[in-house]
């Protein structure tokens, strides 16, 4: 059996402080995805929201919410949450529909309307909220832990601030192309080391922003895409929502336990993909499974979009998904194998580095990438002759997210 369904229409709302709601971002996005799939709002038979929690209740019921934002027509709905991981969640939900039979043609939409600086708690005392306790106990906002990470690549790989502000370098100058980003200028190493240290040795231009977007996504069965003439769609063949196992050796705040209830030992890395990915990470694990299922593997690839919520993380991503050993991810931006026109092409939207953090339209806008890549569409950030690509991130408490979309 088939586990392929068709990316029809994929739209986005452009991203950056619009001080509107979410549910006009999403609402854009999502019209943008129908006119892209040449299909009308009464042609879609459900409604996936990925919702956000700092717009109420319309936020936590996002399905809904943007389903009544279009006009009710009778659709069934669904709302997920997985923080990061939001997006991922909602295709793999859109994607079961499909495979079940439930419906031919779901609407999935994540969008988000994000304070100006440090993401925070949601309000009151909750010394049982583990969020909450990474914050008013330990302090640790976010650039935080990911100075942390930062400060482990120094010490582990030999990795250096001016390896890290290369990332940034690339990614500017993807997203410099990219006219739904919110950052559209080219940035230098010089630029890097002269913004303000914000958690050392990160610097403000390493750090992505928070920032207003939307992004959606038409999806179909094969056969319902075959019947409007689409023969040969971008498919999705693979979305990895895992979890982690024990033991974890590096921790994410502020999932900080190391314990396990059910006692699992340590699983090994099957064969295939051989190399890196057999490494017992939990970002590993989620690239892994998405290969599996997929049947392909690094090699495979023709560019990729991973989480850059700093630049030191984007390094640690092309190990984990399998583009290099360990410790060697600051090898392959050196040699530009990671930029546009490279090997590997990584982050062509422009990342988080450009767009900043709309949290639930996020996974969706790295499957919109791949689309727009997989089609042959993306315009001067194309990468030639692209036929397959990986998207990853993570959502906070251990929610794996990658998608593999083929064409």
């Amino acid at each position: 059996m088939s586990t392929d369904i068709a990316v029809l229409g994929a739209g986005m709302h452009p991203w950056g402080k619009w001080g509107r709601s979410f549910v006009a971002y999403g609402r854009a996005a999502a019209k943008a995805a129908l006119a892209d799939a040449g299909l009308d709002w009464t042609d879609v038979q459900s409604v996936v929201g990925a919702d956000t929690v700092r717009s109420g209740y319309p936020g936590y019921v996002a399905g809904a919410t943007f389903a009544q934002a279009l006009g009710w027509q009778g659709a069934r709905v669904t709302s997920v949450y997985a923080a990061c991981a939001s997006g991922a969640q909602a295709i793999g939900a859109a994607r079961a529909q499909i495979l079940a039979g439930l419906a031919d043609v779901v609407l999935v939409v994540g969008a988000d309307a994000a304070p100006k600086g440090f993401f925070a708690p949601a309000g009151g005392d909750r010394p049982d909220d583990p969020d909450w306790l990474r914050f008013r106990v330990l302090g640790a906002t976010n650039p935080a832990y990911f100075a942390l990470y930062a400060r482990r690549r120094m010490a582990v790989h030999g990795d250096t601030p001016e390896d890290f502000a290369l990332v940034k370098v690339k990614n500017a100058a993807a997203g410099a192309l990219n006219p739904l980003a919110r950052y559209r200028s080219a940035v230098t190493a010089e630029d890097v080391a002269a913004s303000a240290v914000v958690a050392d040795p990160l610097r403000l231009l390493d750090i992505c922003a928070t920032s207003d977007g939307g992004a959606a996504l038409v999806l179909s069965s094969m056969d319902f895409a075959r019947s409007r003439g689409v023969a040969d769609p971008v498919r999705i063949r693979a979305v990895s929502t895992v979890t982690p196992t024990y033991p974890r050796t590096v921790l994410d705040l502020p999932d900080i336990a190391t314990d396990s209830l059910t006692g699992v030992t340590a699983e090994p890395g099957p064969a295939r993909p051989p190399g890196p990915l057999q490494a017992a990470s939990f970002r590993a694990s989620i690239a892994r499974a998405a290969y599996e299922e997929a049947g392909l593997g690094p090699e495979d690839l023709s560019l990729a979009e991973v989480y850059d919520l700093s630049t030191a993380l984007e390094l640690e991503w092309y190990e984990d998904i399998g583009l290099c050993g360990a410790g060697e991810g600051a090898k392959l931006v050196r040699d530009g194998a990671t930029a546009l026109g490279g090997r590997i092409p990584v982050n062509t939207s422009g990342g988080l580095a450009s767009f900043g953090e709309a949290v639930p339209a996020q996974a969706i806008a790295q499957v919109c990438e791949l689309a727009w890549q997989l089609r042959g569409t993306a315009g001067a950030r194309q990468v030639p002759g692209a036929r397959a690509g990986i998207t990853a991130n993570q959502g906070l408490f251990g929610h794996g997210s990658a998608v593999v979309a083929v064409r």
